[in-house]
């Protein structure tokens, strides 16, 4: 790798999108193992939480590159929009993971074990779309299964409430269990905000 002044090379827009993209699905991977065998397997809280600090470190390099260089075809607004979102679906899903340590919660939800899995397949996809930036045409399978997510999603936090909410739980553990649920709704959120974007530069470029 070249070096200037000391430093390396810096990378391009699309490979910082791309890594970005693997961190998110690293994290979100990391997220949906760690709630199916919590508490037995608590310490990959700390995993993602290194993610997440390497998320705030791409996103940083991405802002810069964006206004330090030529963004090549994709508009500033839209690698802002990106780097945001897919910042966001990693800083949520890390809440998630400390929220089920600070709350010493228990043992998982079934609904909570099927949500983090429909973040871990959001994730996976955005990270094939992200990686094949240079080929926008190929984008839509990943795209249209991450809105599909998405409603997946929201069918399963909608069971997950009203099960907290009629199931007679104590009211502690029902808004402990609400907060997780709440940071995994807006992590599968922050997904498809990444696949809108990258929907609106398919249309732009079309």
């Amino acid at each position: 790798m070249a070096v200037f002044a000391g430093r390396p090379e810096p990378r391009n827009l699309t490979a910082l999108l791309r890594d970005a993209g693997a961190n998110a699905e690293a994290a979100t991977g990391k997220l949906d193992h760690l709630m199916r065998t919590w508490p037995d397997e608590s310490d990959l809280a700390g995993e993602i939480k290194a993610l997440e600090l390497e998320g705030d470190r791409l996103t940083h390099d991405i802002i810069h590159h964006m206004y330090a260089t030529d963004s090549g075809r994709l508009e500033r607004e839209d690698v802002h929009a990106l780097a945001t979102a897919i910042d966001d679906v990693v800083d949520y899903t890390e809440e998630a993971a400390d929220v089920l340590g600070l709350y010493k919660i228990e043992a998982p939800m079934e609904q909570a074990v099927e949500l983090t899995g429909v973040l871990r397949d959001a994730g996976r996809e955005l990270a094939t779309a992200l990686a094949k930036l240079d080929r926008l045409a190929e984008l839509s399978p990943h795209l249209v299964e991450v809105d599909r997510l998405e409603d997946e999603g929201d069918r399963v936090s909608r069971s997950a409430i009203v099960s907290l909410f009629s199931g007679g739980i104590d009211p502690m553990v029902v808004i402990r269990w609400k907060d997780v649920f709440e940071r995994l709704e807006q992590a599968i959120d922050a997904c498809e905000r990444v696949a809108h974007v990258l929907e609106g530069i398919q249309v732009k470029q079309s």
